[in-house]
């Protein structure tokens, strides 16, 4: 059978992961955190009070890692070129056997969120079957709010988004999914809806340029992992215990308040199976 790009890129990171992690440890007393557009990576302000609160909290240097795409962010945790990262529940319920959870976002008082169908203001679709034929826009093809929810949606029909839509786009970022719509760029998207929810309160006329087609179930939240081969470790354990104590922290409730979040919690792995069984509907229709 054919291994997919991200069988294979999981298959090949596993292979380096603990190698690579050993040896940046040695070289370095740096925490490299990496990011992905989960992460409201644009505000300045907030990547600075998140730094200096990890640097408090765990005695050293932080460098915070982004980048454009989840498959980049997810290739250098795998690889041990980060030590941990906010990734995306599409990738790590793929690469799970290699990774481990650290900590869950807490978000209206649950670690859960969904994935929203948005389109133009006026348009009058109440669901997806009515965006058939669109310019569609996702986030990002390993996003599970951005992309997968939604083609998993289409695979229970026997459709898939090539099909289904005229055009499918990617913006690489949730605010550019919802930028795309509003602007006209893209008649509907597919949408993080805790962004769209923070974007409500931060830029409410480029929410008001859109609505709400349809929500998803909840899934479990973009999670915070590592390796497998770093749970276990005093740094990962130290990242675990500041991530939770932020809400009674100044300065890591700053930083909630930031992102619009509870806090920080302990889950289990199953919190992702509803995403895992995604990932499998949509591999059946591909296979």
């Amino acid at each position: 059978m054919r291994r997919s790009r991200r069988e294979l890129l999981t298959a090949f990171a596993s292979l380096t992961a603990t190698a690579a992690a050993s040896k940046a440890c040695a070289a370095s007393d740096e925490y490299r955190f990496g990011l992905t557009p989960v992460f409201l990576t644009s505000d300045q302000e907030l990547l600075s009070r998140l730094r200096a609160y990890l640097e408090r909290k765990l005695d050293r240097r932080v460098r915070l890692v982004s980048r454009r795409t989840y498959q980049e962010i997810t290739a250098l945790l795998l690889s041990g070129q980060v030590d941990a990262a906010w990734i995306c529940g599409y990738p790590y319920v793929v690469s799970r056997a290699h990774l481990a959870l650290v900590s869950v976002p807490v978000w209206q008082q649950r670690p859960l969120y969904r994935s929203y169908l948005i389109c133009e203001r006026n348009r009058t679709a109440s669901s997806l079957e009515d965006l058939g034929g669109d310019v569609h826009a996702f986030s990002d093809p390993d996003s599970n709010s951005g992309w997968l929810v939604t083609a998993a949606a289409l695979a229970r029909e026997g459709k898939t988004p090539d099909r289904f839509f005229a055009q499918s786009i990617f913006t690489y970022g949730h605010r550019n999914v919802i930028r795309a719509v509003g602007a006209g760029l893209a008649q509907s998207g597919s949408v993080d809806g805790y962004v769209y929810e923070v974007m409500r309160d931060l830029e409410p006329d480029l929410i008001g340029a859109t609505r709400i087609v349809e929500r998803s179930a909840q899934l479990g939240f973009p999670p915070i992992a590592c390796t497998a081969a770093a749970a276990a470790s005093p740094l990962t354990l130290r990242l675990q215990t500041a991530l939770r104590q932020m809400p009674d922290d100044e300065d890591g409730q700053s930083v909630l308040t930031m992102l619009r979040l509870d806090g920080f919690s302990l889950q289990q792995s199953s919190l992702y199976d509803t995403i895992a069984e995604e990932v499998s509907v949509v591999r059946g229709l591909n296979r």
